[in-house]
């Protein structure tokens, strides 16, 4: 294995010769879902690998160079670091089995990309797939490479006010701690590279993330070679202004295409996640005409027949529309350069529902590939319905749109102890097997007191992480003493404890069970079965209305009638996304049918046990058996009606279940329902399952239609 370029890696100490693969495994995300990488790194500090907040980089700077040295004199890390180095070796050389024909190699193109708290580039769940999708794609050896955008400024970080409201934080990534190194150009300088079709000229430099296996390759416009206002184009995600957010995708998606092929990367399927990169169509388009002498029907129909577009969205107006003159400002020569005219080009993106409204990008993403797909059957079916005008069919149900549910990498999201269980009960070689549904069988094998214990476990966890974090809150800032019982201090790992962790946001009805405060005051205080119900999520810096749900969530935290039973996680991320889907009871979601598109935090909490109660929407009408959680409302969301429902199935199934306790002060009928939960999701909702599922649908068969002609 080359060892690291110091020139494109200065975050990292220089290292004694035995222990310098230590820096290669600081520098690829592998570590982050492997138990024993994390061990290691736990070996050379445990306290500043918890203050560094499990960075490797910043542990390893935290060192004294006689620090650094003295590992190679500790037996018990040489031994440690020898065998996670052998593992990592193997690991990056296998060629894990994924299919009988090997793929052609597949770029893939996201606004975001939810790796690791030390890297802040998503703002939410689309940015988790993409993640969870690089990281089994790494697993599976599948010939991937990733295209997404720096953010300097990172997403924002949540900072709630005494009064409830949210504040936004910028977070600057500081470069120098996190796990990405510079991709250097052939003379040794930091690549940089000019956008083309933007006047004045924008230049991007080129970052590098190791995602296992797969290279995600980075775009930042915050260079000294471009003005302010291009400097800003990368620097946050999804910016409400109009004309910058089409400067970026600009540069996301044709930027992104002119990265591989600087970097001399070739590949022969595009995958789009959503809209945002989808100009790497075009970009594409213009490579086949310029580089094999295409003709521009031919180019534009091998762009199509090996191209695949992910959408997200349940409702059309949800997608990104840009006005005809703004469209015209930047495409003009480049449309001339494909051979278009103006009318040509501006029709691929009209929505035959709007035809004035703009330039509409999931229509674009949908008309130029073959090869398209929603996130879950249900949500296949309602965008089938929204945008059966863009094709020319009859009715809703020939719209020629998939599915491919999403999945979980569960590596990543199962607890490390859990996983230890898996490896017991299943066999080392079960993870090569998890889309199968067999041997999950197994974990009939698992007695109660293991599964409840782990779960404890994680509960005590959560609660104790939940409780520093208002405690260094308080030392560092002397909070008032109801913000303090708000962000949850006042928590209780003996409590049935029910959890909502996810965007705040409209339709996502954060604050449904906060319906009818009376019934939510008898269900938290019951004297013998008490309830806690902990929120966490973050609202768009653009969104007033989440902003507005998530006060309201906050002053019912602050209400000493509630005995801070009711709290608010101030920052949500993987981080504190990873304590919540293994500590929660039960694992709450209602949002308004049919707009939760899939929705992966579920997944992520009943492969751990935690059980899944919620409407009918996403994933969860695939996902439920009636024995591995609830579902409740009606197929038409009403707020009232809903919020009754949640409330009886608490008050009437949940509460009861959970304190029925045996003869050995265990709750049996829950914990038997926390092994069909994970029975049931951990293979049909698996991340691996997901991969092979885009195999058979796309990458396969456009592999053999280019490999026949």
């Amino acid at each position: 294995m080359p060892g690291l370029d110091p020139s494109a890696n200065i975050a990292i100490p220089e290292l004694p010769d035995e222990i310098t693969g230590l820096g290669e495994i600081a520098l690829n995300l592998w570590w982050t879902w492997n138990a024993d990488g994390k061990n290691l790194f736990r070996l050379v500090n445990p306290y500043l690998w918890k203050e560094s907040g499990n960075n490797p980089i910043k542990l390893l700077q935290s060192l004294s160079k006689k620090e650094i040295e003295r590992l190679t004199a500790n037996e018990t890390f040489m031994n440690e670091y020898r065998y996670v180095h052998a593992l990592f070796t193997r690991y990056m050389e296998d060629r894990t089995v994924y299919s009988e024909e090997e793929p052609l190699p597949i770029a893939y193109f996201c606004a975001e990309y939810g790796l690791h708290h030390s890297v802040p580039i998503y703002s939410g769940g689309l940015g988790f797939l993409a993640g969870d999708i690089l990281k089994e794609s790494s697993d599976m050896g599948l010939p991937m490479v990733g295209i997404g955008f720096m953010y300097p400024q990172g997403y924002v970080r949540q900072v709630i006010g005494s009064d409830g409201w949210q504040n936004g934080a910028n977070e600057t990534i500081n470069k120098d701690t996190a796990p990405i190194e510079r991709v250097l150009d052939k003379e040794g300088n930091h690549m940089t590279i000019r956008v083309p079709f933007i006047d004045p000229p924008v230049y991007t430099s080129v970052w590098k993330i190791n995602v296992g296996k797969v290279k995600l390759y980075l775009l930042d416009t915050d260079i000294e070679q471009n003005d302010p206002w291009d400097r800003e184009i990368s620097y946050r995600l999804y910016t409400p202004d109009m004309n910058q957010r089409l400067r970026q995708q600009i540069v996301l998606g044709i930027g992104g295409y002119r990265v591989l092929e600087e970097l001399g990367i070739r590949y022969s399927i595009l995958h789009l996640n959503e809209g945002h990169p989808a100009f790497a169509l075009f970009e594409r388009v213009r490579a086949f005409i310029e580089n094999e002498g295409m003709k521009l029907e031919d180019a534009i129909e091998r762009v199509k027949e090996s191209s695949v577009f992910t959408t997200h969205t349940p409702l059309q107006t949800a997608t990104d529309v840009y006005n005809f003159d703004m469209m015209s400002h930047y495409f003009e020569e480049y449309w001339k350069r494909l051979g278009m005219d103006k009318e040509r080009f501006m029709q691929f993106g009209i929505n035959p529902d709007d035809p004035a409204g703009g330039f509409n990008m999931t229509v674009f993403g949908l008309k130029m590939c073959r090869y398209r797909n929603a996130v879950s059957k249900k949500h296949r079916d309602v965008t089938r319905k929204i945008w059966k005008n863009v094709f020319d069919h009859d009715g809703p149900k020939s719209a020629p749109i998939d599915h491919v549910t999403n999945g979980v990498h569960l590596l990543t999201w199962l607890g490390d102890e859990l996983v230890d269980e898996l490896d017991r009960i299943l066999g080392e070689n079960w993870l090569n097997m998890q889309e199968l549904p067999d041997i999950w069988l197994r974990i009939d094998e698992l007695d109660d007191e293991t599964i409840w214990n782990l779960h404890y476990t994680y509960k005590v966890r959560m609660v104790n992480f939940i409780r520093e974090r208002v405690r260094r809150k308080w030392a560092d800032e002397g909070i008032d003493p109801l913000v303090a019982m708000a962000e949850g201090v006042m928590l209780d790992p003996d409590v049935l404890t029910i959890g909502f962790a996810r965007r705040m946001t409209e339709y996502k009805r954060p604050d449904l069970i906060l319906h009818d405060l009376q019934r939510v005051e008898r269900i938290v205080n019951n004297y013998a079965r008490p309830v806690q119900i902990i929120f966490a999520g973050k609202a768009h810096p653009a969104d007033t209305p989440g902003k507005q749900i998530l006060q309201r969530i906050f002053k019912a935290a602050q209400d000493p009638r509630f005995r801070g039973r009711i709290a608010f996680v101030e920052d949500y991320g993987e981080n504190v996304a990873k304590y919540l889907v293994r500590g929660c009871d039960v694992w709450l979601n209602n949002p308004l049918i049919p707009m939760e598109a899939c929705g992966t935090s579920g997944m992520k909490a009943a492969i751990n046990g935690t059980l899944h109660c919620s409407t009918l929407d996403g994933w969860w009408p695939e996902g439920y058996t009636g024995k591995n959680g609830w579902a409740f409302g009606g197929e038409i969301s009403d707020d009232e009606a809903d919020a009754r429902a949640l409330y009886d199935t608490i008050e009437r199934k949940i509460v009861p279940l959970f304190y029925t306790l045996d003869e050995r002060n265990l709750p049996a009928g829950w914990i038997d329902m926390m092994r069909e939960s994970m029975k049931s999701v951990s293979s049909a909702f698996s991340g691996r399952r997901m991969m092979k599922e885009y195999l058979a649908k796309f990458y396969m068969p456009i592999s053999k239609r280019c490999r026949s002609g």
